[in-house]
């Protein structure tokens, strides 16, 4: 069995969930929303990340501006809408049912798996993004 797929699969799952917690901080561009991506181990590369923004954006869940830089051309800067943010609202609770177990499904649970064969994805204070186990 082939646990790299899954993990792979897994992790291009929560890709938009942590995008749009990325840019609940606020605006950001593309080579920071990757680099935050990486440090939170979920590897992406640019030919990930731009076909799902092009995707977010065109749902109108998210906006983009171009801002001049010091290091060259425009940068786009992806930012959330009101429609991002109230679909990020719907996913946190989603994400709450999924990772707060009842006391019936706790005790499957521990019956059942490892303690730390769960992963899940939390913001932390720096809005930075930190897989944990449980």
């Amino acid at each position: 069995m082939n646990t790299e797929n899954a993990k792979s699969q897994m992790r291009k799952g929560m890709l938009e969930y942590c995008i749009l917690l990325l840019l609940h901080k606020g605006p950001a561009y593309a080579s920071d929303i990757i680099q935050q991506l990486k440090e939170a181990q979920l590897i992406v590369v640019e030919g990930t990340l731009y076909p799902l923004l092009t995707r977010l954006k065109n749902d109108r869940l998210l906006k983009y501006e171009w801002q001049e830089s010091t290091q060259g051309p425009p940068r786009k800067y992806y930012a959330l809408t009101l429609d991002g943010e109230e679909f990020l609202r719907h996913l946190d609770s989603a994400w709450n049912e999924l990772t707060t177990p009842s006391t019936s499904s706790t005790m499957a649970a521990k019956s059942s798996f490892p303690t730390n064969s769960i992963i899940y994805v939390k913001e932390t204070k720096s809005s930075n993004i930190k897989t944990s186990r449980i």
